[in-house]
């Protein structure tokens, strides 16, 4: 009987264990998902301005369609880079927090 319940203790402290370095795992990658979002709003809010600015100075209405175009593509083209960049995060997130759980599935999943 006490065999059973010391290996009921470990068996516990273990996925314990490992949920706490999947919850870790989870925990770095909210990290980088802010420090990228924090940094692609910051370059995107100092592109708007210049754009703007751009925008004011423009002489003529050809050369302000001109400024209004080049900034919607550079605005597309970061947002794209954002969105990949923000899904390779994730995913490897998704794996980290995974990892630990491997060796236990594999395990009790045959």
């Amino acid at each position: 009987m006490i065999n059973n319940f010391e290996d009921f203790q470990k068996m516990s402290r273990d996925n314990i264990d490992l949920a706490l370095v999947s919850a870790g795992a989870f925990g770095k990658g909210l990290q980088a998902l802010a420090s990228e979002t924090a940094d692609y709003s910051k370059q995107s809010f100092e592109a708007g301005t210049a754009a703007f600015e751009k925008l004011l100075a423009a002489g003529s209405l050809d050369k302000a369609v001109e400024v209004q175009s080049e900034y919607v593509r550079s605005a597309y083209e970061g947002y794209v880079g954002q969105v990949t960049k923000v899904g390779t995060i994730v995913a490897d997130m998704a794996k980290s927090a995974y990892k630990p759980y491997e060796n236990l599935f594999a395990k009790y999943g045959k």
